[in-house]
């Protein structure tokens, strides 16, 4: 409590508010517009990263470290691991030991490593869709079978959940031997519940599956704690990877660093053989100092951001409720990125999608990305400053009152 507080006293870095600007930086969300055929001036919601400065005990670890000026190969001593194990028990409710831990630059770099890991070429790999569109590249580009067991979404609650008999339709159908889970849910906001992964869970033991659970945006959970897939049931950590990282929670995306957590010794010895025999070793050594710095000292930043960001979000669903009733925002159980219902609007994926960018003046994500069961949303990340989430709104609102 006293470490809490000395850092609130000294933390910097908490005025989300101020709008910084990325132009100029080799920025991808802002900078790379023209390049990927959109106006250079167009309002940038899509790819997830936040528009905050990071906690300036990071910006001070990273200092010191440019200070120093030297950048030979760097690894990680005990002190890292105590970091990483001190936040996931503290938040995700279970320990990470030194032989549990894989570092990698990145958790899609990482899901390709599993997929090569724990499958053969054409041999069938599950998502549930719509999902994080790297899921089914990685798969397709590693000359792997595509299977989804889709979320089934209610039109009127607006919540989606699993189809249980399909889940295992699929995986018996299709000989699956690898589940890519995306826990918390990326694009929908779904937090998915004990029972709900003690069922899948146990579906994937019964038939060997193994289960990669990407729970990279844990820490975004607006009610209550994170549920982990390795603590949903006891045994579900022998079947599981379990890929962390402080890129989302931390807006420390461009320095590559993730923490793969895995209990099973020889899960994780094909795991490494992946990894070492793509020619990868150490990862960079600003991101390493930027994780342990993140998870000593960047609590009171973290939590700082996550209200500012849930307000975010109770913003944008009260917007859209008295300005724009035609699209329906699935309220976000998990995560800092919105699902929207666009569908009402009548418009096919060509259409909306140029509405947005040349009407709107909007650069989203699609929904049609995610999978076909995506089609008709759109994706919106609202980790920014509040005058500019405001910003985007009025040009949603101004675009949609000249077609209806």
């Amino acid at each position: 409590m006293k470490d809490q507080q000395t850092q609130q006293q000294t933390e910097r870095n908490l005025d989300f508010d101020r709008v910084i600007d990325r132009y100029h930086t080799d920025c991808l969300k802002y900078d790379f517009a023209t390049e990927r055929g959109r106006a250079a001036d167009i309002l940038p919601l899509w790819v997830a990263d936040m528009d905050f400065q990071i906690s300036s005990y990071i910006q001070d670890a990273l200092y010191e470290q440019v200070k120093h000026g030297i950048y030979g190969y760097t690894d990680t001593l005990d002190d890292y691991v105590d970091a990483v194990n001190g936040w996931a028990k503290k938040h995700y409710g279970y320990e990470i030991k030194k032989e549990d831990l894989v570092k990698t630059p990145g958790v899609v770099y990482a899901i390709a490593m599993a997929v090569q890991a724990f499958t053969k070429e054409n041999e069938a790999v599950l998502i549930e869709q719509p999902v994080y569109y790297p899921f089914s590249g990685v798969i397709q580009d590693n000359h792997r079978k595509l299977v989804s067991n889709d979320l089934v979404y209610d039109e009127e609650t607006h919540t989606y959940s699993v189809d249980f008999d399909d889940f295992e339709k699929k995986i018996v159908k299709n000989n699956v031997r690898l589940f890519l889970l995306c826990n918390p849910h990326n694009p929908v906001g779904k937090a998915y519940t004990k029972e709900e992964l003690t069922h899948m869970g146990e579906i994937c033991s019964k038939h060997g599956v193994t289960v990669f659970s990407d729970e990279i945006h844990a820490d975004f959970i607006w009610d209550g704690p994170h549920q982990a897939f390795i603590t949903a049931k006891e045994g579900l950590e022998q079947i599981a990877v379990t890929a962390t990282a402080p890129s989302k929670t931390f807006n420390l995306a461009g320095l590559q660093v993730s923490n793969i957590v895995i209990k099973n010794k020889e899960l994780k010895k094909k795991f490494q053989a992946a990894i070492d025999a793509s020619g990868y070793s150490q990862l960079n050594a600003a991101g390493l100092t930027a994780c342990k710095a993140a998870y000593q000292h960047g609590e009171v930043w973290y939590e700082a951001v996550k209200q500012y960001i849930k307000d975010n979000i109770t913003f944008m669903e009260n917007y859209l409720e008295e300005n724009l009733p035609q699209l329906k925002m699935i309220h976000p159980q998990a995560t800092y990125l919105t699902w929207v219902d666009c569908r009402a609007l009548g418009l096919s994926d060509k259409e909306l999608e140029n509405f947005i960018e040349k009407k709107a003046h909007l650069w989203l994500d699609g929904g049609f990305i995610f999978g076909k069961t995506g089609r008709g949303f759109e994706r919106f990340n609202v980790a920014c400053p509040r005058s500019t989430l405001e910003k985007a709104l009025e040009q949603l609102k101004d675009a949609i009152s000249m077609i209806l």
